[in-house]
Parts: structure tokens; C-alpha cells; sequence
């Protein structure tokens, strides 16, 4: 009796992981693309998939917030498809934040960032990771951290505010900052960024755009999230005491006057949740898109009718965002159904792009037919 009741929790388990399977089919029978473009899911068991980051000979490194682990993935046969899923570290705090470079893979944690050395080589049985900077703070509120390489070959990330709205007593908070590989060099970049999990480099340039979710609680349509640039150490980007370049906090502005601030260089609509970013610059795509940004809107928790669940194409002319439209949609349905959240966007070697998605688990491959 023993070992048919095993034999029926196996039967029950592997239904269930058809049943699973089936519906991520379906899901992507729901989104929509522009007339060329076709998507497939690149690896269907990654849960909680938040940040990307490419590695070498293909390998996809991915982070997580809820899930405390951190992936590795390998499409072994080049056919579109991770084969392979690696776990290379599990219970750490929210390791949202993921960068390669010289076959070392850097990690950041809420209150820290690691570095694991030779990964690589090492994925089935991948080396304890070496702290290269612990100074971070650890509060949990906002504290998941993106991470890049700078065009400088330094690390960089963000501090968020530990509150919806507040006016932090430390300097630290709410800020951009950036390190040395080695975790020397430490400086604040730029302060008053409510939270950041995405930001990217304009190719051709040195301006840094980052994404910035708004306050909560103003109401459904206040204040819009942001798109804003970096371009020079000391900037102000407004919060707590002003948003969006030009509403005044109702709690905290005092005197303050929002043109003291750095102004967005784009507003999203409220509540959208804009994540990860990049700037296409590969081959695949139309030429319409290249230099384009593409923006992983996470979508609303806070608003009485939910928007954003998808990917948008901001425009660019002359090195200035003017129009904002759909790339991909399709996550939220007409009946306000969640079906799953984008959270970053990974431009691969091919032109082809990878989308991670915390909420159904999966990476989406985007690509261009001919």
C-alpha cells in the first residue's frame, strides 16, 4: 500500500507539473507583439525571477527578492532553451541583483554585495562567495538593489527610501552610489530616488537613465513614476519633497520648491512599476528600434483599476524621450486577470532579447522573424 500511494503522489506531482507547464503555454498565447516578433519561454522554472545578467558561453545569471537564491542558466544545444538550471546560492537576503564580468559573478543583497570567483567553471558546484562590500543598510523596505557595470568598469546600484514617504536621517538613503570592483572607492552618485530596481547606459553616451517608482497613497493617477538621467555627481532627483519634476509632497515639501530638483526626463503613468530597462542596440530588430529603450513595467498593486503589466518602447530623437507606446501586453487582461509581471529585459549576443517575470516564474525570449 506504501508503495502505491508513492506511486500516486508521483502521478499527482507530475500532473501537476503539466498542469503548470500548460498554463505558462497559454499565457504566452496571450500577449501581444508588433507584426515579426515571436516569444517563447526561454526557461519555465526560475521562480521569482527578477534581474539578468549574461555571463560567458551563453550562461544566464538571474536574481530573485522573494526566493533568497540565485540562479544560473544554459541553453546547452542553442535551440532557444535553458536545458540547464543551476542553483548557486539559496537563502540569502532578497539578492535582487546580478552583474558578470571576468568570469566572476557579483550579487547584491539588501545590506551587502558578494562576488563569486571562477563561476564559470564552477556551476554545479559553485565557490562560496566573497563579501566585496558590507555597509549596505538593511532595511527590507525598498532594500532589493539592482546592479550594473558603469561604462567605467565600476559597479553601480542604489540605496531606496525605507518608507513610502519619509525623509531618511541618513545620507545613504535614497541615493545612486558606486564602487570599485574590489569594493574600494565607495561614493554617493546622486540622492533624492525613492527607488530604483533599473537602469541603463544610452549607447553612444555616458547618460545613465534610471527608472524611479513613485510615492503611494496620493490616489490612482498621482504621482506619475519616472524616467530620469544621470549625468553629474551631486544631483537631486526631488524625493521626499517633490515628484515627477512638478507636484509638491503634501507632507514633507515645506519651502522647498520642486524646481530646485532635477526634472524626469519622462513620466509614466502612476502606479505602473517601470523595472529593469535597456537601450536595443543589436541587429535583430527593425532599424526602427535601434537606441530604442525598452522599460519592464511591472504593473499596479495600489490602484483601484490595475495598469502596466507589460513592456514599453520609449522613443528617442535627438537623445530625448517624446513618445511612450506597448512593445508587449497582454499580462493583464481585459477582466484586470494578472497573468504575470516583467521585471528586467536582457539584450543577448543575437539580438534576441530575454524577460524575466517574478510572478509566473519563467524567462521569455523575444525575437524578430524576417
Amino acid at each position: 500500500m506504501k508503495i502505491f500511494a508513492f506511486f500516486l503522489a508521483m502521478l499527482a506531482a507530475t500532473q501537476a507539473i503539466g498542469a503548470a507547464e500548460a498554463d505558462k503555454q497559454q499565457v504566452l498565447r496571450q500577449l501581444q507583439l508588433p507584426v515579426g516578433f515571436k516569444i517563447s519561454l526561454f526557461a519555465s522554472d526560475v521562480p521569482n525571477a527578477r534581474s539578468l545578467a549574461l555571463g560567458d558561453q551563453g550562461v544566464i545569471y538571474v536574481g530573485t527578492r522573494q526566493q533568497g537564491a540565485v540562479y544560473a542558466l544554459q541553453d546547452v544545444d542553442h535551440d532557444g532553451v535553458a536545458e540547464r538550471r543551476y542553483e548557486l546560492a539559496k537563502g540569502l537576503y532578497m539578492p535582487n541583483g546580478v552583474a558578470y564580468r571576468n568570469n566572476q559573478l557579483f550579487v547584491a543583497e539588501t545590506n551587502r554585495i558578494l562576488r563569486f570567483d571562477n563561476i564559470g567553471d564552477n556551476l554545479a558546484n559553485p565557490p562560496k562567495p566573497v563579501v566585496v562590500y558590507d555597509r549596505l543598510p538593511s532595511d527590507k523596505h525598498h532594500g532589493w538593489k539592482y546592479l550594473r557595470f558603469g561604462p567605467d568598469g565600476k559597479l553601480y546600484t542604489s540605496v531606496g527610501a525605507p518608507c513610502n514617504i519619509c525623509n531618511p536621517d541618513k545620507e545613504i538613503y535614497t541615493s545612486l552610489v558606486r564602487l570599485n570592483v574590489d569594493g574600494s572607492g565607495f561614493e554617493i552618485l546622486a540622492r533624492g530616488i525613492r527607488n530604483t530596481v533599473g537602469f541603463d547606459w544610452r549607447p553612444g553616451s555616458d547618460a545613465l537613465f534610471f527608472t524611479e517608482n513613485g510615492r503611494d497613497y496620493l490616489g490612482d493617477d498621482v504621482p506619475p513614476d519616472e524616467l530620469n538621467r544621470w549625468s553629474e555627481k551631486g544631483q537631486h532627483f526631488g524625493y521626499p519633497y517633490c515628484h515627477a519634476g512638478s507636484i509638491a509632497d503634501p507632507e514633507l515639501a515645506g519651502d522647498r520648491r520642486c524646481d530646485e530638483f532635477v526634472a524626469p526626463e519622462w513620466k509614466f503613468k502612476a502606479h505602473m512599476a517601470p523595472l529593469g530597462l535597456r537601450f536595443y542596440s543589436g541587429k535583430q530588430f527593425p532599424k526602427r528600434f535601434h537606441n530604442q529603450l525598452l522599460v519592464a513595467q511591472h504593473g499596479s498593486w495600489n490602484r483601484s483599476k490595475p495598469h502596466g503589466y507589460r513592456i514599453a518602447l520609449v522613443k528617442f530623437k535627438n537623445n530625448k524621450p517624446y513618445k511612450e507606446q506597448a512593445f508587449i501586453s497582454g499580462w493583464l487582461t481585459e477582466t484586470d486577470e494578472v497573468l504575470g509581471r516583467p521585471t528586467d529585459i536582457l539584450q543577448l549576443p543575437d539580438g534576441s532579447l530575454l524577460i524575466a517575470d517574478d510572478t509566473l516564474g519563467v524567462i521569455y525570449r523575444v525575437e524578430y522573424q524576417k
